[in-house]
């Protein structure tokens, strides 16, 4: 009687399938159990807990809140006294001296009524009065180098307001307050993209649609030498505060850092997946060459590429162009040529047997079954390129990528960084768009 550990012994079917099934079994439960172990490592390396803790839901609520509204500044220097009064604090943005929103009123004392009631009153150069509903009313005083409060029945300040010996600052909703021994500060928060079309300088500043449209159609001229509708567009495209102009211009090379990365890329893996493509190449160590040389391309990431071809051509769109070529190049030639290799070599024996030549074999042969492929890999590289040329952008100081990077290190541009966000999901969906009206137009003719 042979045995399980007998040299001889021949395991059964059943037997052969009973091992099959355990090890199935195993595999199914050690698989999950695997993950699960591998997801508790990475909980406590990570530190989730640590970065739940660290976590602030508020500042990300102000954030989203910077980029759908705008802020008024009411500034009052404390050493002369002057009052002024700008939308983000920017002098771009400033109301002449003196004048304002009608929420502000000017005089020997500046008074200012926010959105929940509270009131603000810059009372000479020095004393700042807050009347503040439900909570009473705030006295700040610049003394020498210090701050002095006084609160209602000399309680103990709020959450809601930060103090110290030479700073005290409070936020409301819809509103801050700020005053520090060189000036005061008031910000009101409003809705909107305020100056988006016209600047405080330009004659269509404040106007009504209605108003806007008379003065297109048949208003008289607010400039003698151009049409209305000729300087509005003129206004809107030098906007000072939102540079309309420099935007569409860096817009534009971002698109054609994407467009020139990803054709260029395009014709040259074209041939050069010829020579990778097992039935196409010449020699094997050629094939192998090719395959590797573009494991190599597609190897370094394109933002590596991007550092290396700065340091070597210096900042600029046509290094970015450059980055996005080599990267594509690698992945390109590797997809070409896994295409070559699956083709229809009836259709090529077709074409040779008219008596066509080589060249020839490939044109009608080869090119006809891989061009779909072909095409599009290269629209969709190209949609995704136009994202990624923002990222490289920043890097090289080209394209909307560098805009957006100003915007962000600012910390208070947060509506010019949505714009430039909405501009560059626009512009993909806008290829989207071309790119399906090309792919349909080729198919169906």
């Amino acid at each position: 009687m042979t045995t399980l550990s007998d040299p001889a012994y021949t395991p059964s079917v059943a037997d052969k399938v009973q091992g099959a099934f355990n090890r199935r079994k195993w595999r199914n439960i050690g698989v999950p159990l695997g993950v699960f172990a591998y997801l508790i490592y990475v909980f406590f390396a990570f530190d989730i807990m640590g970065l739940a803790s660290k976590a602030r839901p508020e500042n990300a609520a102000i954030l989203l809140n910077d980029f759908w509204s705008h802020k008024v500044h009411v500034t009052r220097n404390n050493r002369s006294g002057e009052v002024l009064t700008a939308y983000e604090g920017e002098r771009k943005g400033e109301f002449p001296e003196g004048t304002g929103p009608e929420w502000v009123s000017y005089g020997e004392s500046t008074v200012i009524s926010l959105t929940d009631g509270s009131v603000v009153e810059f009372v000479g150069g020095k004393i700042a009065e807050l009347q503040i509903p439900d909570y009473g009313s705030v006295r700040a005083e610049i003394d020498g180098r210090a701050v002095v409060l006084t609160l209602p029945d000399n309680t103990t300040p709020p959450e809601w307001m930060n103090v110290s010996r030479n700073r005290m600052s409070l936020t409301q909703p819809g509103w801050r307050f700020s005053i520090t021994p060189s000036k005061t500060e008031v910000f009101r928060y409003q809705a909107g993209w305020e100056l988006f079309f016209f600047t405080i300088d330009s004659a269509f500043y404040d106007r009504s649609v209605g108003e806007l449209v008379a003065l297109a159609l048949w208003e008289p001229r607010v400039n003698p030498d151009r049409a209305n509708i000729a300087q509005m567009a003129y206004d809107i495209w030098t906007n000072k505060m939102w540079r309309h102009g420099d935007v569409a211009w860096a817009m534009f090379e971002t698109v054609l850092m994407a467009f020139l990365g990803t054709m260029g890329a395009g014709l040259i893996a074209l041939p050069l997946s010829f020579l990778a493509a097992s039935n196409f190449a010449p020699a094997r160590w050629l094939r192998l060459t090719c395959r590797r040389f573009f494991d190599l391309l597609r190897g370094v990431d394109g933002l590596i590429w991007t550092v290396i071809l700065s340091r070597a051509f210096g900042p600029g769109p046509m290094t970015g162009a450059l980055a996005i070529l080599l990267t594509d190049t690698g992945t390109f030639g590797k997809t070409f040529s896994e295409a070559l290799e699956n083709i229809d070599q009836k259709q090529v024996e077709g074409v040779q047997s008219t008596g066509a030549s080589a060249v020839q074999r490939m044109r009608f042969g080869v090119i006809p079954q891989v061009l779909p492929l072909i095409l599009s890999q290269l629209l969709y590289y190209l949609e995704s390129n136009t994202r990624s040329a923002t990222v490289i952008g920043a890097l090289v100081g080209g394209g909307i990528g560098l805009l957006l990077t100003q915007a962000i290190i600012t910390q208070k541009d947060w509506e010019e960084v949505c714009y430039y966000m909405v501009l560059v999901v626009l512009t993909v969906m806008l290829m989207d768009t071309l790119s399906g009206w090309v792919r349909r137009k080729f198919i169906k003719g």
